[in-house]
């Protein structure tokens, strides 16, 4: 099925999809940031590369905390 739209509405859509891929790159990022990695960083990672930043932000070893031992 064909749905027709007009410029402001593909316009519209545009500026949902990447609000919502930019809303959704902060979550690595903050995870990161939580451990005491580069917010920055992980931002522009998970902008591109959002599974794998999600992955790497949960799985990198906690910064912000001394190691037990």
């Amino acid at each position: 099925m064909y749905i027709a739209m007009s410029t402001f509405g593909w316009t519209i859509l545009a500026v949902a999809f990447l609000s919502l891929w930019i809303a959704l790159a902060f979550w690595p990022a903050r995870v990161a940031a939580r451990k005491g990695h580069s917010f920055f960083g992980y931002f522009i990672f998970s902008l591109f590369f959002f599974p794998l930043a999600l992955i790497t932000a949960y799985m990198v070893q906690d910064r912000a905390q001394p190691a037990l031992g």
